[in-house]
């Protein structure tokens, strides 16, 4: 599924129209990452938990060229699906 087929399954499942549905979609996407860069968690009960994760620096290899190079630390998003979603996907 892609973000317009997203947009018209919310639109349908709750009777918004198309551009407030996308508004809608927006506003929670960016909420979710300018949380995630505050390094704060966003925890929606039986769905799952999205965070950011510290990954440290580390060693590489350039695929292209097998060039070694360094990855430095950063910060990376993650999900953890919480236990209602998991029993829905495995229905």
């Amino acid at each position: 599924m892609n973000k317009p087929e997203l947009v018209e399954s919310i639109a349908t499942k709750s009777g918004l129209s198309k551009k407030d549905a996308e508004k809608a979609l927006k506003a929670f996407t960016e909420t979710v990452g300018e949380t995630l860069a505050k390094n704060e968690k966003v925890s929606l009960v039986g769905f799952g938990t999205f965070e950011s994760r510290h990954k440290d620096e580390k060693a590489g290899k350039n695929p292209k060229t097998q060039e070694s190079i360094t990855i430095p630390a950063h910060n990376a998003p993650a999900f953890k699906a919480g236990k209602e979603l998991k029993e829905f996907v495995n229905k």
